[in-house]
């Protein structure tokens, strides 16, 4: 049971709380430096997907064409190399 907790934190429970303190310390000390809160953060990051959502249809019906304009281009000399190669 203890070997496999191990396997899966990757280290022994006690210094994976340890190592888990101080990367907390560290990150809350940069966060306050720069005037972060988690707030602000997890609010960008709701901002960011929005707009991702909202534009990200924009952006398929973009990769849409290309992948058109591509595969007329593309698929006929696939087959022609194929039917190339098949007959040697």
């Amino acid at each position: 049971m203890a070997e496999g907790l191990n396997r899966f934190l990757g280290d022994s429970p006690f210094r994976v709380i340890v190592k888990l303190v101080i990367v907390s310390i560290i990150v809350g000390f940069v966060m306050t430096f720069f005037g972060w809160t988690p707030y602000e953060i997890f609010d960008g990051v709701r901002y960011f997907l929005l707009d991702l959502w909202h534009s990200g249809f924009d952006a398929l019906g973009a990769v849409g064409d290309y992948l058109v304009i591509g595969a007329v281009v593309v698929i006929p000399v696939f087959f022609i190399l194929r039917l190339l190669s098949f007959r040697r």
